[in-house]
């Protein structure tokens, strides 16, 4: 071969050569750019080189801001020995893998990072500089945070956290699920969760599967479960599904919580329960063998102390007679009242149903109690032709119940206004007075059986029944008796029953 021939082969290969190594190097730029990791050169002196735009996104440096300056420009003044400890691995031609550190934006945030550093070398082998790739651990260091707080949750909770498969495989078990259960955490990871469901419950297991793998909460499940040593416990379960990241259920988390004492409780209350209804029940019998022992000697004694009155008529002695009297009146009334709730308790109340003229019963009543009184009127709207078909008596015990009242809490002089009209297929009975009135946290309670109401109503004499009988009178009737009020302007009850 010609020596000018050797020449151009010689000058060819080298422009090969320069051309291949500017595509090397253009394709290696374009990797840097485009990385998502800071990387970063710099020289043995820890003066910056290069600066990829990862790197300015990192810690918000521009390439102009930090070539030619120092490294420490990101390191923080408590870590600078870190950079002591790079370089002399660095000269010493060894990389440094995933080290992880902290360094510092531009802003001041410090930056969660791990770094790989190597050295960057001459064709002879000698280290001329340092290679430093830097990634953004921060996410991950949250992450982990949030793992080692969940976990001291999981850890100190007074509730046995289980985690299982789907396929009801134990995968975690807390302290908790220990103190409960008394298995050891090496005992059951790995063994099916029918290892504390007593047999009789394998059914439930199946249905919560069915839940979670349909990505369904089970809340609060109350079941019973079984310890190592065969006692079964009372508890309560919350189960939720495990979700991985693309959102499909590979687990369940489990949440026992230990019942026994909330059981335990329920169950001395039902016995509690039962034990006053026997003892309610008792007291019922009592009050009917006590007021009914009690009804004839009184009668006795009301018949001979009218006959007493009759004898002493214009005698200075007649008025204890008189006051005597008026008391056994009372006492027959209390005990004929206890009669009436003992029989309603009883469930005995017997109604004897006739049709008669309601207009003409009211009338009558509002007379008869127009003598008891001779500080109030008693005004009577009268509404001919209403015929209902009811206990003339006990209908007739009601109105004279709610008059009396109405007399009783009525301080000073004035008007009771009595009044009944039809509406619809209903009767409907009212009286209104002046009275003291009774406060609103009392209108729903005045029925139940011996309430009292508070405030200035409390301290007029009663027994507390009035009320109840009359309810249950109008309920037994299949109506309502109902009451509105105001204190100190006075009150209105009403009672509607169906007409004839």
């Amino acid at each position: 071969m010609m020596k000018s021939d050797i020449s151009v082969l010689n000058t060819l290969q080298n422009v090969s050569e320069e051309n291949a190594l500017e595509e090397k190097e253009t394709i290696i730029e374009a990797i840097v750019n485009s990385s998502d990791d800071g990387i970063i050169s710099k020289t043995l002196d820890g003066m910056i080189t290069s600066w990829n735009p990862a790197a300015e996104r990192m810690f918000g440096y521009t390439e102009k801001e930090v070539i030619g300056k120092h490294i420490s420009i990101i390191i923080p003044p408590d870590r600078m020995n870190e950079e002591n400890f790079i370089i002399g691995h660095i000269r010493a031609g060894q990389k440094i893998d995933h080290f992880e550190t902290v360094r510092i934006a531009k802003d001041g945030t410090e930056k969660n990072v791990g770094l790989s550093v190597s050295p960057i070398k001459a064709k002879n082998g000698q280290v001329t500089g340092i290679s430093k790739i830097l990634r953004n651990i921060s996410f991950k260091k949250e992450i982990e945070v949030k793992q080692a707080i969940l976990a001291a949750i999981v850890d100190s909770s007074d509730d046995a956290i289980i985690s299982k498969t789907v396929d009801g495989i134990i995968t975690s078990w807390n302290q908790s699920a220990t103190n409960m259960f008394g298995f050891s955490e090496e005992e059951v990871i790995g063994k099916h969760i029918s290892i504390i469901i007593p047999p009789e419950r394998f059914e439930e297991e199946t249905g919560i599967i069915e839940n979670i793998r349909k990505g369904n909460k089970v809340d609060h499940f109350e079941t019973e479960r079984v310890t190592k040593d065969g006692t079964k416990k009372n508890i309560s379960v919350t189960v939720s599904p495990i979700k991985d990241h693309k959102g499909i259920i590979i687990g369940a988390s489990k949440t026992a919580r230990d019942i026994s004492s909330k059981k335990e409780a329920e169950k001395q209350q039902e016995l509690y329960t039962e034990r006053l209804k026997e003892l309610n029940q008792h007291k019922d019998e009592f009050m009917v063998m006590a007021s009914h022992e009690l009804k004839t000697p009184v009668t006795v004694i009301l018949a001979n102390l009218q006959i007493l009155k009759l004898l002493l008529e214009g005698d200075t002695h007649s008025a204890f007679v008189d006051k005597t009297l008026k008391q056994m009146l009372k006492l027959s009334n209390l005990i004929g009242n206890l009669f009436e709730v003992s029989k309603i308790q009883a469930g005995k109340l017997i109604l004897n149903i006739s049709t008669f003229d309601a207009n003409l019963l009211v009338k009558e009543v509002a007379a008869n109690m127009q003598q008891t009184t001779l500080t109030h009127r008693i005004l009577y709207t009268s509404n001919p032709g209403i015929a209902v078909s009811a206990d003339h008596y006990k209908i007739e015990q009601v109105i004279v119940n709610l008059v009396s009242n109405a007399i009783k809490y009525m301080t000073e002089p004035g008007d009771i206004n009595v009044k009944i009209e039809k509406t619809e297929d209903n009767l409907l009975f009212r009286v209104s007075d002046n009275g003291v009135g009774i406060p609103e946290k009392d209108i729903e309670n005045i029925f139940q059986r011996f309430y009292r109401v508070s405030g200035s109503a409390s301290s007029f004499a009663g027994s507390g029944v009035g009320l109840y009988i009359s309810s249950e009178i109008i309920k037994a009737h299949g109506g309502k008796l109902w009451a509105e009020s105001e204190i100190g302007k006075g009150s209105t009850f009403y009672f509607s029953i169906p007409c004839a």
